[in-house]
């Protein structure tokens, strides 16, 4: 069961940061998401998986699981269902006002970048 979870977590991790590596935002904004993911499952593990064990002491109980792990994976997945909405909303405004859903705007350095030809200058007042 260790190494399921572990594999499942670094597959999550490897995917989530193939994707943050990609040049446009949609797969950014997946990329984050699959390493929030991974990071709950981490966190999920970390409280040693236990089976039907409650996570409340009582004395009839034999053992409990801890419920530490639990509440932070469900804070966790609150607080990143939020900023996976912020940063869609960010990406579609960027998106909006260029025009374009590229990370990396600024893709041709200024060698290859078309030059404007300037406006002549007119000195003294016009005639």
């Amino acid at each position: 069961m260790e190494v399921l979870v572990a594999s499942a977590t670094g597959v999550l991790v490897a995917v989530g940061v193939y994707l943050l590596l990609r040049g446009r935002t949609f797969p950014v904004i997946v990329g984050l998401t699959f390493l929030s993911y991974a990071a709950n499952v981490f966190l999920f593990a970390i409280g040693r998986l236990a089976i039907n064990r409650p996570p409340i002491i009582s004395p009839d109980a034999a053992g409990y699981t801890d419920p530490l792990p639990q509440a932070l994976v469900l804070t966790a997945i609150v607080i990143s269902f939020g900023m996976t909405a912020l940063i869609m909303v960010l990406a579609l405004r960027g998106f909006l006002e260029t025009g374009s859903d590229r990370v990396d705007l600024n893709t041709l350095d200024d060698a290859q970048a078309p030059r404007e030809k300037p406006h002549p200058v007119r000195v003294g007042s016009p005639a």
